[in-house]
């Protein structure tokens, strides 16, 4: 028996971190078992930079795993949202999470959960409004990426807008800080919104527990040395020393 292997076979490398085949994260940090998908009325669609490659603290893949109606779809522009779907949809009738400049605290309402118009105001009749979404979109990826989606994919200003102004910083802490305190994780950002427009607390309730569970994961990975969870690295100032 010839000991050649086909061209298209790698050898296994028994040394590199293993992942799991739902989630695509290291098995150190896998939560697959404790996820049972919601029945949700509002259909969420993700939509991830391809250059967003944090596989271990990422949350895009795992939120989708919650619903039985989530798409995760990876990429930088689309011609359009029924494209995206397969079917043709009003997006009108839908919402896209997008908060640029926008923040709920300098804005005159007490809601969590706001939408705006095409010049970051607010719109008429927020309950109306939010009653009638069909589905919500979100950005997964760093700042700057999900401004690249933002203006790279012009049908999105045919989506209803909104922002959030969550009341608590995200349960990343310290091991990944966001530039602005409302800033949360795609999970999170998922839980918060579905919730709020479902009226359902158990959506939160269920993302916010396998999100936990990944955190407690991933830091204890980290105290033992292993490899798929670094220690956070020091960010340099970027100033640049001169010669005297």
């Amino acid at each position: 028996m010839s000991n050649d292997r086909p061209p298209d076979i790698k050898p296994s490398n028994e040394d590199a971190p293993q992942e799991c085949e739902r989630c695509g994260k290291p098995v150190e940090l896998c939560v697959c078992d404790g996820i049972v998908p919601l029945e949700n009325r509002i259909e969420l669609l993700i939509l991830q930079h391809p250059q967003e490659q944090d596989r271990a603290l990422g949350t895009a893949r795992l939120t989708a795993m919650h619903f039985t109606k989530a798409t995760l779809k990876i990429g930088l522009s689309w011609p359009s949202l029924s494209k995206i779907l397969g079917r043709t949809v009003d997006p009108a009738r839908w919402a896209i999470l997008y908060l640029g400049s926008s923040k709920v605290a300098a804005l005159e309402t007490d809601r969590d959960v706001v939408m705006l118009d095409r010049k970051g105001a607010l719109e008429d009749n927020q309950t109306a409004l939010l009653k009638s979404i069909e589905g919500v979109i979100v950005l997964d990826g760093t700042w700057s990426q999900a401004k690249a989606l933002w203006w790279r994919n012009a049908w999105m200003l045919k989506c209803r807008r909104v922002i959030l102004g969550p009341a608590q910083p995200s349960r990343y802490g310290k091991l990944r800080r966001e530039p602005r305190r409302d800033g949360l994780s795609t999970l999170e950002a998922a839980a918060m919104l579905l919730s709020r427009l479902e009226r359902r607390e158990e959506i939160a309730t269920a993302l916010h527990a396998s999100f936990d569970r990944l955190l407690t994961n991933y830091r204890a990975a980290q105290a033992a040395g292993s490899e798929v969870a670094p220690k956070p690295v020091a960010r340099r100032s970027g100033r640049v020393r001169r010669r005297k």
